[in-house]
């Protein structure tokens, strides 16, 4: 269903084939599901998806290994208008996470009007990715890819109308649909992406799909699966941390043989905090039990999470406390 535009591909030498490899900015309104679509292409979930706005908090970057090609994906928090010293920290990441990419991808969903937010992100990416030609149409120096989500919400027809909307919105290099949560046509994205890297080598194992340390990803499964069991309760101001990960002394006889993974859990106020623990700790044992599998996988071995809720008051607007809790 794409239609590449890149005709100036190099044509690779016979009976060798090209690698290709680079960086690929995941960028779009909160809450379009650029969460979605990396742990779709990853094969794994290493990144928060929920449909809550801000739900990503870091550049999380997932790796994509294939026999030609290797993709590493920055999930970029949302680009927003920020409320909070938080929010401004967010933005920052974004700027950031932008900085050194080979290519685009602007995630735009399907069942969603082009509104003043994608206008904003596009015209952030014309000044830092775009010259503008004589005749008032850009050239963008690296691929801009418009990935159009949650395609499943809408009938062949609308997809049509909408992917011509999509088209004259600006000078995108490929256009593809994809419904990450129905793993539809997400091979096809994979490719789209692939052919649009600059040839480069392998720079990652094979077998790694993620940059992330064991602490952070364990402690974004943690704040994923709060903002899974709580829903609308849940206080937006939610942090995780993981302040340890303690393994075993094999020579100890009266050791559970289990890593304890100490987590600290932040909210802003008192009357935040049974909120997150519940009715005689429900929300704390639903949570271990639900990330036993996946903690135990990350650490390489039986674990048990050790969750502990804390109050650190106003914490969002507050340098020091911020640059403690990671951001």
């Amino acid at each position: 269903m794409s239609e590449s535009a890149n005709s100036s591909e190099q044509e690779p030498v016979k009976g060798q084939e090209v690698y290709r490899s680079g960086f690929v900015a995941v960028v779009g309104r909160p809450n379009v599901g650029k969460s979605t679509l990396i742990n779709a292409l990853v094969g794994t979930q290493i990144a928060i998806a929920s449909s809550r706005p801000e739900t990503t908090r870091k550049a999380i970057r997932g790796i994509v290994t294939t026999d030609n090609a290797q993709l590493v994906l920055v999930d970029t928090p949302g680009i927003h208008r920020p409320r909070t010293l938080l929010g401004q920290r967010l933005n920052d990441v974004v700027e950031e996470s932008l900085a050194d990419v080979d290519e685009i991808a602007f995630l735009l969903p399907a069942d969603q009007e082009i509104g003043p937010g994608d206008k904003r992100i596009l015209s952030r990416l014309r000044s830092q990715f775009a010259k503008k030609r004589d005749d008032g149409t850009f050239a963008w120096k690296i691929p801009l890819i418009a990935v159009v989500t949650k395609i499943d919400e809408l009938n062949r027809q609308e997809l049509m109308t909408k992917l011509i909307e999509i088209n004259q919105f600006a000078d995108f290099t490929d256009i593809v649909p994809v419904s990450a949560r129905e793993y539809d046509n997400v091979t096809e994205v994979r490719n789209v992406l692939i052919e649009n890297m600059p040839e480069g080598p392998q720079m990652y194992p094979a077998d790694q799909i993620t940059e992330e340390k064991p602490e952070s990803t364990i402690a974004e499964l943690v704040r994923g699966a709060f903002l899974e069991e709580l829903d609308d309760e849940l206080p937006h101001s939610l942090a995780v941390v993981v302040d340890d990960i303690e393994y075993p002394d094999p020579d100890d006889t009266e050791s559970d043989g289990k890593a304890h993974v100490l987590v600290s859990i932040y909210v802003e106020r008192d009357s935040q905090k049974p909120i997150i623990i519940g009715h005689k700790a429900e929300h704390l044992v639903k949570v271990r039990k639900k990330l036993r599998t996946p903690v135990n996988r990350i650490v390489g071995q039986k674990a048990k999470l050790d969750l502990h809720v804390k109050v650190a008051k106003d914490w969002q607007s507050d340098p020091k406390k911020l640059e403690r809790l990671g951001f």
